[in-house]
């Protein structure tokens, strides 16, 4: 039997829709409307009734599976759990995983017990383009099953790149098709420029703080990390031209706008007198620009001001379509991509045809521009709660971009607190992710990055408030 439960949903409140579902089912079964053994509805059938995304209803059901409320078999309907069959020696409803360096890197992506990931990296899956991967599905599901027997191009399916070449183009970056090669996502398209043109012993610059997982990918490769402090307009200069004097580094990694983790952009005149003053010493340019479509569209680009003779430009569709399908690309000139797609084949062989169709179908035919819109309209209004709450909570704020999906804040702690604190809230089903993760050296900070899409919710900033008073 299928029971029903009392769902009304708030689309002003500051609770996720993910939330809202979770709390009226956990009513119901609280008031025994729901009973042990009932079927909740299907997840499509709660999502039509409602006007939901059926990926809100699934994740609002896999919470309440995690929290031992519902269960789940494969083939069953999701089912009000009986929690006295529980034996006494389990865990209670959930407990918090280790915190450290391998649960970011590896564990959190798999590990969705977390109920509260503020510091999470990605955009919610209640905000993911449903009906475009939809249709994009649908349109796969037609292609003939021959055109899968290859392993594909060793750039990538010919269409998307030329697809990426021409929004390139949108932004003045000078590309091509011949200029593009298709990776297993942006992390990948990082790892296969520091294979090929860096060795080991080389000295690199990076933003502190900068994009973790670079810090992983360079440590790896043997490199001599050196940080530059980023600035809300951008960089240090006194403390570059120290660092070409000293150890005449080889590359410079860049995040331009709307920068993981500060969240902050260059202005035009900074990106102007850093891009003269790196050309000038000989670096390689790696440009880092996997927010571009969601930052104002007078941001500067590295690529679109020196072209692509020694800046090496990355993205990918990983916060706009979805992480899961790993689709990122390199746009270099032509010499270079050539060497980039050697590596690539060596190391991985051709990336996913079949993902590379997906989100060509989105670019081409999933109302992809009106889903941009929408996410940039919805990280507006996100930045706009957290700051207020920020502001409220007398917080320190890095920089106020309004756009994108982060905030750099200092909690009212000591650095020495930092791990510490992040233990405490992941007790407390909340994922904070602290500076350390995203200095070179995991320096302690009293920094932490807030994902604005995950953090408008109010336990986390009841846990905030405790901070206050230790």
């Amino acid at each position: 039997m299928i029971n029903t439960f009392a769902l009304h949903l708030d689309r002003q409140s500051s609770r996720t829709l993910v939330e809202q579902v979770v709390e009226a089912v956990n009513l119901a079964i609280d008031r025994r409307t729901l009973r042990v053994g009932d079927a909740l509805p299907s997840v499509r059938g709660l999502a039509a009734a409602h006007g939901l995304s059926a990926f809100t209803v699934a994740e609002a059901y896999q919470r309440l599976v995690t929290s031992g409320r519902v269960s789940a078999r494969r083939g069953s309907a999701y089912r009000v759990a009986d929690t006295r069959a529980a034996s006494p020696s389990l865990s209670p409803v959930w407990s918090a995983p280790s915190l450290n360096a391998a649960w970011l890197l590896s564990d959190v992506f798999a590990d969705h017990s977390v109920p509260t990931k503020a510091g999470c990296g990605w955009i919610p899956g209640e905000w993911i383009n449903e009906s475009g991967l939809q249709h994009a599905l649908r349109a796969l599901s037609r292609v003939p099953g021959p055109r899968f027997g290859g392993y594909g191009h060793p750039y990538g399916m010919a269409s998307l790149r030329e697809q990426i070449a021409t929004s390139l183009r949108r932004f003045s970056v000078p590309a091509e098709a011949s200029n593009i090669l298709l990776t297993q996502g942006a992390t990948q398209a990082l790892d296969l420029v520091v294979r090929t043109l860096l060795r080991p012993g080389d000295s690199v610059i990076v933003e502190d703080p900068c994009y973790c997982n670079l810090l992983q990918i360079l440590q790896l490769a043997g490199l001599k990390v050196i940080g530059i402090a980023r600035t809300a307009e951008g960089h240090d200069f006194e403390q570059l031209v120290r660092v070409f004097k000293e150890s005449r580094p080889k590359a410079i990694f860049i995040n331009t706008v709307l920068q993981n983790p500060s969240g902050s952009s260059l202005t035009m005149s900074h990106a102007e007198r850093l891009l003269e003053m790196v050309t000038r010493e000989g670096l390689w340019i790696i440009e880092d620009d996997i927010y571009r479509e969601l930052a104002p569209s007078e941001a500067p680009c590295l690529a679109a001001m020196e072209g692509l003779s020694k800046v090496i430009y990355i993205s990918g569709f990983s916060k706009t379509i979805t992480p899961t399908l790993r689709v990122g690309y390199v746009a270099a000139h032509a010499e270079v991509l050539a060497d980039l797609a050697r590596t690539k084949m060596a190391v991985g062989l051709t990336s996913s045809q079949v993902t590379e169709r997906i989100v060509s179908n989105v670019l081409s035919e999933g109302h992809y521009a009106r889903h941009i819109e929408f996410l940039k309209e919805k990280l507006r209004v996100a930045h706009v709660h957290v700051v207020e709450k920020m502001q409220t909570l007398k917080m320190e704020i890095f920089d106020q971009p309004g756009a994108g999906l982060f905030l750099w804040a200092k909690l009212p702690i000591n650095a020495e607190q930092s791990a510490k604190v992040a233990t405490r809230a992941l007790e407390k089903g909340i994922w904070l992710a602290p500076g350390s993760y995203f200095h070179p050296g995991d320096r302690r900070s009293s920094w932490f990055r807030f994902n604005v899409a995950t953090s408008d919710n109010e336990v986390l900033w009841d846990f905030v408030r405790t901070l206050e008073r230790t």
